[in-house]
């Protein structure tokens, strides 16, 4: 487990604190949860209420989605200094991923209304915090994106049908 110290000074070297005055992160450390976690230990689990925002403050925990089957795909690692769990900032839904901790970990869990309250408290810093938090959702889009973009190029095309059916029509 790390020291009172070095949660603060890694929670400064977040981006999503990076501009936050030192007494308004103490508030909200004092006010949130640190998470200990260890190889397999899960964080989150795909469908339970999305009411908090995580900060991975030491190691790295996976992000996966369940099928059907219950069979796990992963979607990324999520590192040092990073943020998961943000959607549920804006929306009152359920959790589309399930966290893993890969190793031993240290999480910071805020409340929604922790984080909301801490926004209309000071405004001005507010705004940055939910610009990096927009920023960080729209990053993640984009990789969604690239990675469905990617995906298709493997599928098959038009054109390829149209040649496999003329082949085929073909007189031989």
């Amino acid at each position: 487990m790390i020291s009172s110290m070095d949660i603060r000074d890694r929670m400064s070297k977040t981006l999503l604190f990076k501009y936050v005055p030192h007494k308004l992160r103490d508030e909200i450390l004092d006010a949130s949860d640190i998470l200990t976690c260890h190889e397999g230990d899960v964080v989150v689990k795909e469908g339970e209420p999305a009411n908090h925002v995580f900060v991975v403050l030491q190691g790295q925990v996976s992000a996966t989605v369940s099928d059907e089957d219950g069979k796990d795909t992963y979607l990324s690692t999520i590192g040092e200094g990073e943020i998961f769990g943000e959607a549920g900032i804006f929306l009152k839904t359920s959790r589309t991923a399930n966290i893993v901790s890969l190793g031993s970990s240290e999480v910071l869990r805020i409340e929604r209304d922790i984080l909301l309250g801490f926004i209309k408290q000071d405004p001005s810093v507010g705004i940055k915090v939910l610009m990096i938090v927009i920023y960080g959702l729209l990053k993640k889009l984009r990789e969604s994106n690239q990675e469905l973009a990617y995906e298709r190029q493997g599928d098959v095309v038009q054109d390829d049908i149209d040649d496999l059916v003329a082949s085929l029509m073909e007189e031989g």
